[in-house]
């Protein structure tokens, strides 16, 4: 967003955009998560008083959420801690590496002796402490989830205040709730953009983004950041502005955009897939192996091993029936052995005598047993060995 009056004074430089706008642009990409939102973006300032009159309020301590990266927020949490003559303990390896960068650029400022080690803040009285944390989006590793777990060495309790300086990203409803909901079984109040204006968005609303067009002027634009809605709408205004619906490109992941000679085109699109980091193992785990392990989570697993005499058309063994997270006792499977028996039986009567083939039957005969009595979708591994 374009703030006005940002705390660190830096104003964007909105006559740079003019500059490059009369020398031509080509291609303009800009961020869409606010496409849809009239107006403009409300100030960073304005969440300074609502963090300190909080602060002042709380009986506790008091823990405070936000993304690492967001240096302002932390800025506006150290003001109104000094203000309240309480100290502040960054947590979170990414939440104090960024903010050592911050300050040593001199994008933070930090007051006199507010910051204290984690180490060294525990004879620091509650009421007179501040956690900067990460885990604003209930990443089930980051500190506040660890806290609502009690899996952190700050406890919460009683008294205590947990405000999350940020918004929803979707997707993350149900982990923030849940970190919500464990914070407050252990009897923190939990303060967030629903109930106090603790946030405000960081992204360029229409208002913005129909301004920077109409200063850029380009010939083509490409709206970026956001989802499929986000994209339509930036889209939008650019059209309003006078960019030539032809010259607006609303690409996804994958899509191949050629710019040549001041034109840009969608020229293919890629097969694009996630790569999955599985322990040491990266780019081997398929969409297959997910969807195996999350039947073997949630149905369970059935292994039936048999085994056969073809030229004689008989069973030697069998068949042995293992199964796990099926919550069923063993001799519940008694009942489909013998169809299973007759079954391999028949085929092989008929001339089946191929062991793969013979898996398949024993797979289709257990499988609709067991889908209509046990009302399961179990993985089910028939082993059929041919002597």
């Amino acid at each position: 967003k374009m703030d006005q009056l940002p705390l660190d004074k830096r104003i964007t430089d909105l006559r740079a955009f003019a500059r490059l706008g009369e020398e031509g642009v080509d291609l303009f990409m800009t961020d869409s998560t606010n496409a849809d939102v009239p107006g403009f973006t409300p100030l960073e300032k304005d969440i300074g008083p609502v963090l300190e009159r909080v602060i002042a309020s709380s009986a506790g301590k008091v823990v405070v959420a936000s993304f690492s990266s967001h240096v302002h927020r932390v800025q506006q949490v150290l003001d109104a801690a000094h203000a309240n003559g309480r100290r502040v303990v960054l947590l979170g390896r990414s939440m104090v590496r960024n903010m050592k960068i911050a300050a040593d650029l001199g994008y933070l400022s930090v007051p006199e002796g507010v910051l204290v080690d984690l180490k060294k803040s525990g004879d620091i009285p509650d009421h007179r402490i501040v956690y900067m944390s990460t885990g604003s989006q209930g990443e089930p590793m980051a500190v506040l989830s660890r806290m609502a777990n009690r899996e952190h060495q700050v406890e919460i309790g009683e008294g205590d205040t947990v405000i999350l300086a940020s918004s929803l990203i979707p997707g993350n409803e149900n982990s923030v709730y849940r970190v919500i909901n464990g914070l407050m079984k252990l009897g923190a109040h939990v303060v967030h953009k629903g109930n106090a204006k603790v946030h405000v968005s960081g992204h360029a609303a229409a208002g913005e983004l129909l301004y920077c067009y109409n200063i850029v002027r380009p010939k083509n634009v490409m709206p970026i950041h956001g989802e499929y809605r986000h994209l339509v709408a930036n889209a939008g205004l650019a059209i309003e502005t006078g960019v030539p619906q032809n010259r607006t490109i609303i690409g996804e992941n994958g899509t191949v955009v050629d710019l040549s000679d001041g034109v840009a085109r969608k020229v293919g699109q890629l097969d694009i897939t996630f790569i999955y980091v599985d322990g040491s193992s990266v780019g081997k785990v398929t969409d297959d192996d997910l969807r195996d392990r999350r039947v073997l989570a949630e149905e369970g697993f059935i292994s039936v091993i048999t085994v056969v005499e073809t030229s004689l058309g008989q069973i030697v063994s069998g068949p042995e029936i293992h199964a796990k997270g099926v919550a069923e006792a063993d001799h519940v499977f008694d009942k489909i052995k013998p169809q299973i028996a007759d079954a391999l039986e028949q085929a092989m009567r008929e001339g089946v005598v191929d062991h793969h083939q013979l898996q398949q039957i024993v797979r289709r005969t257990i499988g609709r047993w067991v889908g209509t009595k046990l009302r399961r979708k179990a993985m089910i591994v028939p082993v059929v060995v041919v002597v």
